[in-house]
């Protein structure tokens, strides 16, 4: 079995390009693709970028526990990790990779403590900030929000065994790289 690696960070910090850069690389690397309750974002598309369900469907994963973590997400959608899927690329010997928000660490903790869990840091407070304007993706109270709780997640740093400075491209992917492969 493999050992599952839990990616983590605020909002624009950088996970997802990271983490596609690092599959580029290594196609054998599975991650997990989310549920929420969130709609699509122009271009998203159903099972590849998150599974898009109903409120009620949300609600019966987490009563069939077919959930590994689930949480609201800056205090309006909800997002989760499909339980069957990591099992199955850990049991096969995959390296596995969850990208989740501070709340589903926590619970990945409780029920996965043997996963390395591992934070990426922007290089400043400035440079998240800038890179957040500069997706062009929420309006200003959404942005508010997302550094409200970039804020919260910063001070948590201490709760992951790892972190990787989003400062420098190459560096920070083969820093990641390094890590997921390591967790073979």
């Amino acid at each position: 079995m493999s050992r599952l690696v839990v990616l983590a960070g605020p909002t624009a910090v950088g996970k997802g390009t990271l983490l596609r850069a690092v599959l580029d690389r290594n196609p054998d690397i599975w991650v997990s693709v989310s549920a929420t309750t969130r709609p699509a974002r122009p271009g998203e598309q159903d099972g590849i970028h998150y599974h898009f369900v109903s409120d009620e469907r949300f609600d019966e994963l987490i009563e069939q526990d077919g959930l590994l973590e689930w949480a609201t997400v800056h205090g309006k959608h909800r997002y989760g990790t499909p339980r069957a899927g990591v099992d199955e690329a850990l049991q096969a010997g995959r390296p596995a990779v969850l990208e989740i928000d501070l709340d589903g660490v926590r619970q990945v903790k409780q029920t996965m403590p043997d996963a390395l869990f591992v934070f990426v840091l922007p290089p400043s407070w400035e440079e998240l900030v800038s890179r957040l304007e500069g997706r062009g993706t929420e309006d200003e109270a959404e942005r508010m929000r997302r550094l409200a709780t970039a804020r919260d997640e910063l001070m948590a740093i201490d709760e992951f065994d790892e972190t990787v400075i989003n400062d420098d491209l190459d560096t920070a992917v083969a820093e990641l790289e390094r890590l997921i492969t390591q967790a073979r």
